[in-house]
């Protein structure tokens, strides 16, 4: 694991070495790069503290990996200085264990079409949430199990005010007090670093004011990693049905997160099956 020096100057070593790479005429001072001889192709660090804002004695601090804090916005000036792209730019806040204060204007963002399709290619029932555990898209199967929640007459599309406030979910889900309380913890971890989010303050009066268990839960502070895991439902129609969930991250949207439940006898089988080989193996 890296300390807090390392990972600063891990932080400062990134940001140099954009610097370095970006020519004057790219990031709008190319006018005066002929006032002056240079060195390298790259911007002077005088132009950059400039371009952000910010005193050339403080940027040179932060790629000496010197400088004990910097701001979300500050962050955000440098990278758009540095025409940093989405990629670079989130391994920049990543380094710097901060929010990309211009991350919020992509969940306003459509699902993109190759993860509908991928949703869509699974047999299994699927779903993807986005930051608020809204479900933005489901699956045919998915729909099919989670009949108050997925269909199109449900209350709602999020996840929490199912589980939470819809009675549906009760006779839906085995354990459910146990499910839910876990619920609860697993979103407080899930939306721990954007908790001074306006919307999530929202969403967190609402459910505490029509739910009295969801108050008790989040009142506790609870955490927990929301890993997956054995998943039992008792279906009106099809009984009691068994999964196995298994949780994705979407690479390029860290905001959504696609969730499959895969039926426990077809992944028993397989472990059965991966078990079987090995020891034939041997």
């Amino acid at each position: 694991m890296l300390t807090d020096d390392n990972k600063r100057r891990a932080l400062g070593e990134f940001i140099k070495s954009q610097r370095e790479q970006i020519t004057p005429a790219q990031a709008g001072v190319g006018h005066l790069s002929h006032a002056t001889r240079r060195r390298t192709p790259g911007l002077r660090r005088e132009e950059v503290a400039q371009l952000c804002g910010i005193s050339v004695t403080w940027y040179t601090w932060i790629e000496q990996g010197r400088s004990d804090s910097i701001s979300p916005q500050a962050l955000a000036r440098i990278a758009d200085t540095l025409h940093l792209p989405r990629a670079k730019r989130a391994y920049l806040f990543e380094l710097a264990e901060k929010k990309d204060p211009a991350q919020p204007s992509d969940y306003d963002e459509p699902v993109p079409e190759d993860i509908l399709a991928v949703v869509n290619s699974i047999r299994a029932p699927a779903y993807v949430l986005d930051r608020y555990w809204n479900a933005l898209a489901s699956n045919s199967p998915a729909r099919s199990l989670f009949v108050g929640w997925l269909s199109s007459r449900s209350e709602s599309t999020n996840l929490l005010v199912f589980t939470l406030c819809n009675p549906a979910s009760q006779h839906l889900i085995t354990d459910w007090e146990q499910r839910a309380h876990r619920l609860v913890a697993e979103f407080r971890a899930d939306c721990g670093h954007y908790l001074d989010d306006p919307q999530l303050h929202r969403m967190v009066e609402d459910l505490s004011a029509r739910s009295s268990l969801f108050k008790r839960a989040w009142r506790l502070q609870d955490v927990v990693e929301r890993e997956g895991g054995r998943r039992q439902f008792h279906h009106p129609a099809r009984g009691l049905l068994t999964y196995q969930q298994v949780n994705f991250r979407v690479a390029h949207r860290p905001d959504l997160k696609l969730v499959t439940l895969m039926p426990a006898d077809t992944a028993e089988t397989s472990n059965s099956s991966a078990t079987t080989k090995d020891k034939d193996d041997e």
